[in-house]
């Protein structure tokens, strides 16, 4: 979602408002996934000069709730957001540095989605977090 005239599509199909920071959230997200609010407040910031992180956690909100952009929260961690939506992908995160990772599904597909019981629930969602060391943690670790 990094061509400007995209993300401007984007949130006008979504029937959002256009605005430069709203914009320049997207941007944020899109060249780093993963990131933190206060992550997406630094480059918001880098780009636009004065924002508040306030303006920022409210774009985050718009965005989250239009489907624009996802919000994860894995335990322990601070609300995550990227730019991959409309699948049923799953992360992979580091337990020493925080890394994190994007992981299709096992299968292909979204199997997850069909568990064994729903019991009476209708599911649109499922979240899987496998959590381990990245290599360079493993590396460091053996080195030490």
């Amino acid at each position: 979602m990094g061509d400007p005239h995209d993300q401007v599509a984007v949130l006008r199909r979504q029937g959002v408002q256009v605005t430069a920071q709203r914009l320049a959230v997207l941007r944020a997200v899109a060249e780093r996934p993963h990131c933190t609010a206060a992550e997406i407040e630094a480059d918001v910031r880098a780009e636009l000069g004065v924002v508040s992180l306030q303006a920022v956690y409210d774009a985050l909100g718009t965005l989250t709730d239009k489907g624009i952009i996802r919000r994860i929260q894995p335990a322990g961690s601070a609300a995550r957001y990227e730019d991959r939506v409309g699948d049923n992908h799953h992360h992979l995160i580091c337990r020493s540095c925080g890394a994190t990772v994007d992981i299709d599904c096992a299968a292909g597909f979204a199997p997850c989605l069909t568990p064994a019981t729903d019991a009476g629930y209708e599911v649109d969602e499922a979240e899987v977090v496998y959590w381990g060391r990245c290599p360079d943690c493993v590396a460091s670790a053996t080195r030490s």
